[in-house]
């Protein structure tokens, strides 16, 4: 096959944190296969509890992880700043925040970016695809 696409390695491996499977489902559902024409496409792990997610992230096998601020018992921006504080060249960090008001407390966290509940698609892809070309820009060897 000639399509990237196909190409399991050519993927963006998406971390999705939430105790709600319903929030992970608007998540995924808001996203799609294909956040924007450009980027490739995702790859959805889906996570419910921290201890799968410190996992996961320490594993390095993540793109970019999306936490959900309000789960329980542990909310998404201490994981997040767990994550920043822990793992050298953490992937980008995305955190779904209670309501907009609570953009500083994800700024506390060290996160990338914050999205507030409910879910707008077009907001959270927005963010999503801002998060994905900075961090394929970072990560692209520098040229002399």
């Amino acid at each position: 096959m000639s399509d990237q696409t196909a190409d399991p390695k050519n993927r963006v491996r998406v971390l999705v944190y939430s105790d709600d499977a319903n929030t992970r489902q608007q998540v995924i559902l808001a996203l799609g296969r294909r956040v924007h024409p450009d980027l490739p496409e995702l790859e959805y792990v889906e996570v419910a509890t921290e201890p799968v997610v410190i996992q996961n992230m320490d594993a390095g096998r993540i793109d970019l992880a999306i936490l959900d601020g309000e789960a329980v018992p542990a909310g998404g921006m201490g994981i997040a700043k767990q994550l920043k504080d822990e793992i050298y060249e953490c992937p980008p960090l995305l955190v779904l925040t209670g309501r907009p008001q609570d953009a500083w407390l994800a700024t506390w966290s060290r996160a990338d970016a914050a999205v507030p509940h409910p879910i707008d698609p077009i907001q959270l892809a927005e963010a999503v695809t801002g998060l994905l070309r900075s961090s394929s820009r970072s990560a692209s060897p520098a040229t002399s």
